[in-house]
């Protein structure tokens, strides 16, 4: 018997109730159903429309203008009055002017295409759930851009790493590590256009008529589309093959609509091609550098105290904070010493019982001479 459950994300699937033959025929279904691209995380967790991406920055900017105006006025009260807070279009101007900036950086350290990508990812991804007032962008990218390096198989050591750095510790870099690896709930592994633009390359070339020598310079100018792509919030809301399709065909719009003809596209696909080829060439990211040092100067006032060394916030939450590991560290110690007592107990004769719980096993018992219980339990 085949039964039809719901999984965690809402959809129906096969469970057998037969036995192992069933299950195996009702897996191998579920995996003709569900592509490679559908079973990752960044399908399952990192979509979204151009709607719910506003909707969500801008409910996270509200909840920390809140939050940082409640932690003003709980160390002096009416010190927020006069704080012009960042709105969530200003905060995604920054983080996008910093996303902008790892191109520079991956070139300087001689980076591949692969660890500037991801990095560019892991910022954009952390700060959907962070804010620039807690977080500066610049201090998050550093630590981005390391952290990508190391999952994409690209490692540089920590020290090789900031030595290259002007005012950079190795703390700057380790301490914000672990949060940029919660924030992106440890889903390190990305899907991205620039390699779907290379099997669409290759692809290519195998289309009558079409000579690679020819097309080269189309290829680089999807290429460079690509990257462009990257300073939007493409890689949110369509597939990595839409956009390397869009590149291509904004690079060249008679061959990407060939190769969409010879694969049997539909005229409906192709809109959404058309779409996204819209949003990469019309968001082209164009760097402001006034607006971006006006941004800068205004987060200097309206940044969380919480997250100043020096401030009465600052100080308050790390003595809370320490207070907190120091009350954990008792607890773990107290139940450790009450474990082990209770695990090894000694009575005035000697006997050793061993307890676990509210269970008693007698290990061994001394014979007095007379009058006890033997190992069989049976009187002498």
């Amino acid at each position: 018997m085949v039964a039809q459950v719901k999984t965690e994300d809402d959809e129906m699937v096969t469970e057998s109730t037969e036995g192992p033959k069933t299950m195996e025929i009702a897996a191998s279904r579920s995996s003709e159903r569900n592509t490679l691209w559908e079973g990752s995380s960044q399908f399952r967790h990192w979509r979204f429309s151009q709607r719910t991406l506003l909707e969500q920055r801008t409910k996270m900017n509200e909840s920390a203008v809140n939050a940082i105006r409640n932690t003003f006025e709980a160390d002096e009260p009416g010190s927020s009055e006069g704080i012009q807070f960042l709105t969530a279009q200003e905060e995604h101007h920054l983080v996008t002017h910093y996303v902008s900036k790892i191109t520079q950086l991956c070139q300087h350290f001689r980076f591949n295409e692969e660890v500037e990508a991801t990095a560019m990812t892991y910022l954009k991804r952390f700060f959907l759930k962070n804010t620039v007032m807690d977080w500066h962008p610049m201090n998050v990218m550093l630590t981005t851009l390391f952290l990508a390096a190391k999952t994409t198989n690209n490692p540089i050591s920590l020290e090789a790493y900031v030595a290259q750095l002007p005012k950079t510790s190795p703390s700057d870099v380790l301490d914000l590590e672990f949060l940029v690896a919660q924030s992106l709930s440890f889903e390190f592994a990305v899907w991205h256009a620039h390699r779907a633009l290379w099997g669409i390359w290759l692809d290519l070339q195998t289309l009558p008529d079409v000579r690679p020598e020819a097309i080269k310079d189309i290829y680089n100018a999807a290429v460079d589309h690509v990257q462009s792509s990257r300073l939007t919030d493409a890689e949110f809301i369509y597939t990595p093959p839409q956009i390397a399709l869009a590149s291509l065909y904004l690079a060249s719009e008679s061959l990407g609509s060939q190769w969409a003809r010879a694969k049997g596209m539909s005229a409906t696909e192709m809109d959404v091609i058309k779409e996204v080829a819209h949003l990469v060439s019309s968001e082209v990211f164009r760097v402001d550098q006034e607006q971006v040092r006006e941004i800068d100067k205004r987060l200097r006032t309206c940044k969380n105290p919480e997250k100043v060394p020096g401030t009465a916030a600052y100080k308050k939450k790390q003595e809370a904070a320490e207070a907190h590991a120091a009350s954990k560290r008792d607890k773990k110690h107290k139940a450790e010493k009450e474990r082990e007592s209770a695990r090894m107990e000694v009575d005035v004769f000697g006997n050793v019982e061993m307890i676990d719980h509210a269970n008693v096993t007698v290990e061994g018992t001394l014979d007095r001479g007379g009058g006890g219980l033997d190992s069989s339990g049976e009187e002498d």
